[in-house]
């Protein structure tokens, strides 16, 4: 997979320095995934959820932490590259704004 806006991911990092780590290593495993539906994404990462958006778009949600972030991916399988969106503390996410706003 190629990620785009990976430079968002190191400014999460930089912001949540408990996540920092969690970060570079989904970083460094999706760069190397080659994942074909979000049934091989869960592979990698148990529980991560396909939900679709307010626009019709679905998109992945990643639990970091244990649930004390959440990573918002878009990830297109037939170009393998993964769109990061938002990376929200377990309170942002659960306010669900970001689903009107994706």
């Amino acid at each position: 997979m190629r990620i785009v806006k990976e430079h968002f991911l190191r400014e999460a990092a930089r912001r949540h320095p408990v996540a920092a780590r969690w970060l570079r290593d989904w970083t460094a495993l999706t760069k190397r995934a080659k994942w074909r539906n979000w049934g091989e994404v869960n592979r990698d990462y148990p529980g991560t959820d396909a939900v679709r958006t307010s626009s019709g778009r679905t998109v992945g949600i990643f639990n970091v932490r244990r649930n004390e972030f959440r990573l918002i991916v878009a990830v297109h399988f037939n170009r393998q590259i993964a769109f990061t969106l938002r990376f929200l503390s377990h309170a942002e996410y659960g306010r669900s704004r970001w689903k009107d706003e994706l």
